[in-house]
């Protein structure tokens, strides 16, 4: 590009940006979400968020809880794992490759996406958190682990810790109480790492211990890269804990950020990040049980059977084969966090499931930013999402930026922040008091 017309890029992203309340709001929560026609343009709309200190105040909790940092000043704290001891692992790191724009409006995004991000370099690392009295403060800290390659999922199985780095599935020998891995990593399997457009890999373990489900975010937005690239990705992949052998789960799933099991049915959900450029509300993220062997619809279709001709080539039968996720959770609200409830969270937020929305980059009117409870009943989601931890975005400025949610099933929601690099705690009042684990790392 020369420089001319990098400016008339800019100069247009700016004006895009600077149009604020041109969405038009639709309703997209819930099973059957509005979906209205596809808008094509140079540029999807556009809105930096501008990231300010937290200073003074804290993000905002239903009457009744409290919400309290416990940990601050990491690097790029993105996903969370509850030890049995009570013990917090934090997976930091930032992942991805520095791929060529393929069109200017590539270049564009870019810029404006890494304006919403924190300027911290990835910690490449897990840091363990302790609450040695049970008081709710975690003075312990410790680095467990250090020199991965930007971690996110992680997984307990028995005693091996398993950690999603970028490219291979690793794992440690692990025993409670533990607060520093006692050797390197031993690799499990080698994970999709070319480009990485997509890098997070999200991660649970099945219910009984033998399978890990891991997801392999698409290498595009919508196939622009070809589909050669997208080999083994825009899925959910099953891998045996013991041999590491892999296979696919579902597909047709754009970029599967986090993944968890529903208590007593053992049945496996995930937050889906969806396509960008067809408009502010196109196409709504979303919740969804994940079936084995069924797809999903990406790049070929979205919600069900709506066609998305930008592939090429085109491929009609794969329209007839999607599925329609479960729950809708609006357009670009970028979900990247999923944990289900436990009756210990109280009242309305017992039964259900909490979701961290990362928060849009590409619409006029910012949404997402905060954590959201979708009920359920008789194990399906049941009524509009309900605003859980709000404030994250005030008067256009953004303080956080919610990934993992992990729930402490004494009472207790974890929230990882990785644009303030904080590590939340959330409370019921009543909550009892934890007991006293062993001393705290020093």
């Amino acid at each position: 590009m020369t420089p001319r017309q990098i400016f008339v890029l800019f100069a247009t992203a700016t004006l895009l940006a600077a149009c604020g309340g041109n969405d038009p709001e639709v309703s997209q929560y819930g099973s059957n979400p509005d979906l209205p026609e596809p808008q094509r343009g140079l540029l999807p709309n556009m809105n930096i968020a501008s990231p300010a200190g937290w200073g003074d105040r804290r993000p905002t909790v239903p009457e009744g809880y409290t919400i309290t940092p416990i940990a601050t000043d990491l690097k790029s704290a993105r996903q969370t794992l509850l030890l049995p001891n009570g013990d917090i692992l934090v997976a930091e790191g930032k992942g991805g490759s520095k791929a060529p724009a393929l069109r200017p409006k590539d270049f564009v995004a870019g810029y404006f996406k890494e304006q919403g991000a924190s300027p911290v370099k990835s910690g490449d690392r897990l840091t363990l958190l302790r609450d040695a009295d049970g008081d709710g403060t975690y003075e312990g800290r410790a680095i467990f682990a250090e020199n991965l390659n930007a971690p996110y999922g992680l997984a307990l199985i028995g005693n091996r810790l398993f950690v999603a780095n970028q490219d291979e599935l690793v794992a440690f020998d692990y025993r409670p109480g533990q607060i520093r891995a006692s050797g390197p990593p031993i690799s499990v399997t080698p994970l999709p790492a070319a480009i990485n457009h997509h890098w997070t890999k999200a991660m649970t373990a099945g219910p009984d211990g033998r399978f890990l489900y891991v997801g392999i975010g698409s290498n595009s937005n919508i196939a622009e890269r070809g589909m050669a690239v997208e080999e083994d990705r825009a899925m959910v992949w099953q891998i045996d804990s013991q041999t590491g052998a892999s296979k696919p789960f579902a597909t047709g799933l754009r970029n599967p950020t986090a993944l968890a099991i529903q208590p007593g049915l053992g049945q496996l959900w995930a937050v889906v990040n969806e396509r960008d450029e067809l408009g502010p509300n196109l196409v709504p993220d979303y919740l969804t049980s994940v079936r084995q062997g069924a797809f999903y619809g990406w790049p070929y279709a979205y919600w069900g059977p709506n066609a998305d001709r930008r592939v090429k080539p085109f491929k009609e039968a794969k329209v007839r084969e999607t599925i329609r996720p479960d729950y809708g959770l609006q357009s670009h609200t970028a979900p990247l966090g999923l944990a289900f409830s436990t009756p210990a969270m109280g009242g309305r937020f017992g039964d259900g499931a909490f979701v961290g929305m990362h928060g849009s980059w590409n619409r006029d009117v910012p949404v997402g930013y905060k954590v959201v409870f979708v009920p359920f009943r008789g194990g399906r989601p049941a009524g509009p999402p309900i605003d859980f931890a709000t404030g994250f975005q005030v008067d256009g400025k953004t303080m956080g930026r919610p990934v993992g949610v992990t729930i402490d099933p004494r009472g207790a929601l974890i929230i990882a922040d990785d644009l303030s690099n904080t590590i939340w705690r959330v409370v019921p009042n009543s909550a009892p008091a934890r007991p006293a684990q062993p001393p705290a790392p020093s």
